[in-house]
């Protein structure tokens, strides 16, 4: 398919840079990414999204969550800081 298609300036200086890199022409260029892009467009849509999943992991004996500091001092002594 034959297409007109107007590309900003800074568009078009990256794609001339890597169709030089990678020696294919601007046409080859242009296509792979599009359909790079589009795929991975696609494949994003069909994942699942992350989840992260709570769990209690209870408390240790000897430890008390309230006072971050306190914690800290109990766990890597007192030159944490």
């Amino acid at each position: 398919m034959r297409t007109t298609l107007t590309l900003d300036d800074d568009v078009a200086a990256k794609l001339e840079l890597e169709s030089g890199r990678s020696g294919r022409s601007f046409k080859q260029t242009v296509n792979d990414l599009l359909r790079f892009a589009l795929n991975a467009r696609r494949e994003r849509a069909r994942r699942r999204p992350f989840r992260v999943e709570a769990r209690d992991l209870g408390l240790r004996r000897g430890l008390e969550y309230d006072n971050v500091g306190d914690l800290l001092e109990q766990v890597e002594g007192p030159l944490h800081k």
